[in-house]
């Protein structure tokens, strides 16, 4: 996959562009005024694998809280901003690492300026967030909704603004909640500039629902190759969106960690207990870090061949099993030793990669 060539931008000790791993991150959904709490929750989403939090700061009380939540992490904090261009000085003077703003709520161009002037001197990040419930009443009426370009329309204009004030350390998101408008406005955005991407379905639903939401609307944006930040926006914790984050950027190879699993749908031709044996893998690759794509085949129609495609694969019925390596078969296993075989050759392979760094 060719990524879309984007600038970098440091968001404390993380990089965001082009040249750097797609950042996966997320919100908090705690009272930010509840530092105990809402540093215990970072903590839960680090944890996870979250590289970025994002906190609400739409109080005094929040950004009175920021020193401590700042001090007590380990993973750069946002501060998300709306309509008070205030709070958002206060954040940075207490340390957040990045400040969210949509230019479209928050008020005149002189009090972003200030914002901006503010990060300038704190050498922090922004993220210019235009989202379709805020697009400028001028672009709404021009378009009559908030397309795909006046979500673009508006990102460009702020981008302007903030560009001539001499500040480039920002990131975009153009987001809905109608996949077709985020996928086209970002396509649109990208085609212009070299400013980073962070990709998102705003409120996107519940896991289920959001969770295949999310995916339709980012799919195709990761792999053309844009996008360089990301997060799944699910009802509920924040924590189950770091698991679909990273299995969306698996799944469009535009950022690969651990094992990608592939294994058959359960028809009538399975004739090994497939279901138990994908659990029990699953359960054991836990720490598993090195990509490897593993595949459990359980038919003779489509099985050895697929197996074969993958780093290591096994075709099994009849109560055995056909594992390869590479491409190549190597042995026959029964059935009650397929897991096994499999991580054997999982940690020989593992192994192999590690040495060839």
């Amino acid at each position: 996959m060719v990524r879309r060539q984007t600038r970098t931008v440091t968001v404390g000790d993380v990089k965001i562009g082009s040249q750097h791993p797609i950042v996966v991150q997320s919100m908090t959904c705690t009272d930010t005024d509840d530092a105990a709490a809402t540093i215990a929750q970072i903590n839960e989403l680090v944890e996870a694998g979250c590289e970025m939090v994002r906190v609400t700061v739409d109080t005094d009380k929040a950004a009175d809280a920021l020193p401590e939540i700042v001090a007590a992490c380990s993973v750069p904090i946002i501060a998300d901003i709306h309509f008070t261009h205030r709070l958002a000085l206060r954040a940075i003077e207490a340390g957040v690492h990045k400040v969210r703003i949509n230019p479209g709520n928050i008020g005149s161009d002189e009090r972003v300026r200030e914002v901006v002037e503010a990060a300038k001197e704190a050498n922090i990040a922004m993220r210019i967030g235009v989202n379709s419930g805020s697009v400028e009443k001028d672009l709404l009426e021009k378009y009559g909704y908030p397309s795909p370009q006046a979500l673009v329309d508006s990102a460009v204009r702020h981008c302007e603004n903030i560009t001539a004030l001499g500040f480039t350390n920002f990131v975009v998101s153009l987001k809905s909640t109608d996949t077709k408008t985020v996928v086209e406005a970002n396509r649109l955005f990208a085609a212009q500039n070299d400013i980073p991407l962070h990709l998102g379905v705003t409120e996107a639903g519940r896991p289920g629902y959001g969770t295949i939401k999310s995916a339709v609307g980012l799919g195709p944006l990761l792999l053309e190759g844009i996008g360089d930040t990301i997060r799944v926006s699910l009802t509920g914790g924040p924590v189950p969106e770091i698991a679909v984050a990273f299995d969306i950027l698996k799944s469009s190879g535009a950022r690969v960690m651990g094992p990608e699993l592939i294994s058959c749908p359960t028809c009538g031709r399975i004739d090994i207990d497939l279901e138990a044996l994908m659990s029990e893998l699953e359960e054991r690759l836990e720490g598993v870090t090195v990509p490897v794509k593993i595949a459990v085949l359980g038919c003779v129609v489509n099985g050895p061949g697929e197996a074969q495609e993958a780093d290591i694969g096994i075709a099994g019925g009849g109560g055995k099993g056909i594992l390869y390596r590479d491409g190549k078969q190597k042995r026959v296993v029964p059935e009650s030793e397929m897991v096994d075989a499999l991580l054997e050759e999982i940690a020989d392979f593992q192994q192999s990669q590690r040495s060839s760094y």
